[in-house]
């Protein structure tokens, strides 16, 4: 059962489009049950979708105010489909209940990360020998 709960998290893991350097690394144990158990129990059971369960896991970050998570997050919703226009209405919705600095801090965190997807896919472009 744990190993398939463990491709499962693996497989669910790399759908979310996690950056390449996310910080430092977590400790074995930390990492495999956030593998093993959160994305590869919790992620893959049914009722909601990925995008939906980025839409969740995005608003609550926010409204925690757990910025570096939530950039983590923001890959994955925008991986699994969410438009930065949804994205940007959710951060609205929520600053009205969480607080306006939650909901202006999201959407600085949302404009930082789609910069970044940008600049990584100008770079695998340029790496491809595509003219620019």
């Amino acid at each position: 059962m744990a190993s398939d709960s463990w491709a499962q998290g693996v497989e669910i893991y790399k759908q979310l489009n996690p950056p390449k350097d996310s910080g430092p690394a977590l400790p074995k144990p930390f990492r495999d049950m956030t593998i093993s158990h959160l994305f590869g129990e919790v992620w893959t059971r049914p009722g909601l979708e990925l995008r939906e369960r980025e839409m969740i896991t995005c608003t609550t970050l926010a409204a925690l105010g757990r910025e570096a998570q939530l950039r983590i997050h923001l890959r994955g919703a925008l991986a699994v489909g969410l438009s930065r226009e949804t994205l940007e209405e959710m951060f609205l919705h929520i600053a009205h209940y969480a607080g306006w600095p939650a909901g202006v801090a999201a959407v600085q965190a949302l404009a930082e990360v789609v910069e970044q997807l940008d600049a990584e896919a100008a770079e695998a472009e340029a790496g491809n020998g595509s003219p620019a």
